[in-house]
């Protein structure tokens, strides 16, 4: 059988002493967690570790010894061994090692006389020795990193093994590693931290100002969410809100707030990431935000952005004018009926000229208007793209206006082809059954849908092309909306605390691990590197991506043409949260 010894690097010029670890259950593994030096009182280090099990909940023994050599310490071996009647144990781990070599001698002695241990004889056999493989780790990289599934592997099929249980050993035996050698006491060890502890004062006084910050930031938006929760419950305020990026954004930062405010420990890795990337993304927007702010409250541009908007409506209002005058016409050499297009085109030209008036109306406080909502970006980036989406939405609601006009048009039509030319064949639409039915008409029905589906067929082409031009302009705003709202998705859901890990520290991320060999020497075990295989960056952004409300496409690009031909009305990007289901 094969003793696989899990040994961290920064105890292999540690002083003579006690190992002191854990044996991996289920496994002939054992994780070596750190070495307790000479001279010691055996009383305490067992009072010791019975603290230290009690605090981190894990089976903590004294494993064996650990020889290195040393002036003044001779016949150490000898102490040491003598060690294991007052640690009894199953096996004894008696590890040494010899000035210039980069191995370890190791000797597994068994105490448990009934069942001999593995690779031990039994009585009255041969003397075997049991084959040790000595894997080196680095004792921080393995505590600071969190063992994901391998790519494509369920991570049920992970739960039980061998290496996953070795991470949860060393990460679970953080409180062991707080004592150094600068601390006043009987016992002394030899881990990663044992030549000071790691930390940093700023990390120190952000955790102490945490928790009252937490407690102020929940009281203030649990306050602030009752108060207004039967306010917004309201019908008209639900619909108005929920279409609205603004309102949306602002429910979706504040439950942000919620989660990160929350006095909570986080119990589960993917709730500390989760956390994590919503506060670092939170800080980025606010940032960005205040980057906004400062480039346009300087040299006038708001005066300047002021100045440009109405010119701007004004030429696209012209546009418009100038594309329904074409329409009006004859468009590209195509013959339309002269009736309905002169009533469609005042039609429209009657809501372009009530939407120049009302920009003429707003034009003296449009200044003051953009001031005030520049200032909206002290809560983010996000939250000043949601008010420019919303902007654009009502600079081109007669667009809008149009759109659904036409569409409503051309979809009547549709609608009524469809249902006289099943008339011509002997059927109907079975409303009850959803399905289309046999039916016999009289000659009296069958003239009048033969007239109807005449007037209607005659008139198709000019609803036609007003649905398609009124579509492209719909779409083109659609468009310019979708890309705002990418950007929002972006920052709201890209997880920059797990890619920033990604990127600097990669082992705390990690997929798996590889091996190479250390050390192999005649006469002594092998010795393994285990190295960290770091999560890959794409697969580190899907994992961790911080769930928002979806701008993209709720339909198909099939059902989507399938609205655009039959004419009705699309929503592409109406902002609908995940999970939940549509009215």
């Amino acid at each position: 059988m094969v003793l696989k010894i899990f040994f961290p690097q920064c105890c292999n010029r540690a002083d003579s002493g006690l190992l002191v670890g854990r044996w991996v259950p289920g496994f002939d593994s054992v994780v070596v967690l750190a070495v307790i030096h000479y001279p010691f009182i055996p009383g305490q280090v067992k009072k010791y570790l019975s603290e230290m099990q009690s605090a981190i909940q894990l089976e903590l023994t004294v494993l064996g010894s650990w020889s290195m050599p040393k002036d003044g310490q001779e016949g150490m071996d000898s102490f040491l061994k003598d060690l294991s009647t007052i640690f009894p144990q199953g096996r004894w781990l008696q590890l040494s090692r010899e000035l210039g070599k980069r191995g370890f001698a190791c000797q597994v002695i068994g105490r448990d006389a009934a069942v001999p241990p593995r690779g031990q004889p039994k009585e009255g056999g041969d003397d075997e020795k049991e084959k040790v493989i000595f894997i080196h780790y680095d004792q921080r990289k393995v505590m600071l990193s969190h063992l994901h599934p391998a790519h494509g592997q369920e991570p049920a099929a992970e739960g039980v093994s061998e290496l996953r249980l070795v991470f949860q050993t060393v990460a679970q035996s953080q409180p062991l590693f707080f004592l150094d050698k600068y601390d006043d006491g009987p016992i002394k060890l030899t881990h990663w931290q044992s030549e000071g502890r790691e930390a940093s004062i700023l990390v120190e006084l952000i955790k102490q100002a945490s928790v009252p910050m937490c407690c102020v930031l929940l009281r203030a938006t649990g306050v602030r969410v009752t108060g207004s929760w039967r306010v917004l419950n309201m019908w008209p305020v639900r619909f108005v809100s929920s279409k609205l990026s603004t309102c949306v954004q602002l429910s979706h930062r504040t439950e942000h707030l919620q989660t990160i405010s929350s006095p909570r420990r986080a119990q589960q890795h993917a709730d500390f990431m989760r956390k994590a990337n919503i506060f670092v993304s939170f800080l980025v927007d606010i940032a960005l935000g205040l980057l906004l702010i400062s480039w346009l409250y300087r040299e006038n541009r708001i005066g300047r952005l002021a100045n440009t908007l109405v010119p701007v409506a004004d030429h696209v209002a012209k546009e418009l004018q100038e594309l329904l005058q074409w329409l009006m016409g004859a468009p590209a050499g195509l013959k339309m009926n002269r009736a309905l297009d002169q009533v469609l085109g005042r039609f429209f030209l009657y809501h372009i000229h009530l939407w120049i008036s009302y920009i003429h109306l707003l034009s003296p406080f449009i200044e003051m208007i953009l001031w005030y909502v520049g200032l909206s970006a002290c809560l983010g980036l996000t939250f000043a793209l949601s008010v420019v989406s919303d902007i654009v939405a009502l600079l081109t609601f007669h667009i809008y206006c149009f759109y659904v006009y036409g569409a409503r048009i051309y979809c009547l039509k549709i609608y009524g082809l469809s249902s006289l030319w099943r008339l011509f064949r002997g059927k109907k639409w079975n409303v009850l059954r959803q399905r289309v039915d046999s039916c016999s008409y009289d000659l009296d029905q069958l003239f009048i849908g033969t007239l109807l589906f005449t007037i209607l067929l005659f008139l198709l082409p000019t609803t036609a092309l007003y649905y398609l031009v009124f579509t492209l302009l719909r779409l083109g705003v659609v468009l310019l909306q979708g890309f705002i709202h990418l950007m929002i998705d972006i920052i709201n859901s890209f997880p920059l605390f797990a890619g920033g890990l990604r990127l600097f520290r990669p082992y705390r991320l990690a997929e798996g691990v590889k091996f190479k060999v250390l050390c192999e020497e005649p006469g002594m075990s092998l010795h393994l590197m285990m190295e960290i295989n770091p999560l890959k960056l794409s697969t580190a952004v899907q994992q961790y991506r911080i769930p928002t409300y979806s701008c993209y496409p709720k339909d198909s690009w099939a059902a989507l043409c399938k609205k655009l031909f039959v004419g009705d009305l699309i929503y592409p990007w109406t902002p609908l949260h995940k999970g939940s289901k549509e009215d």
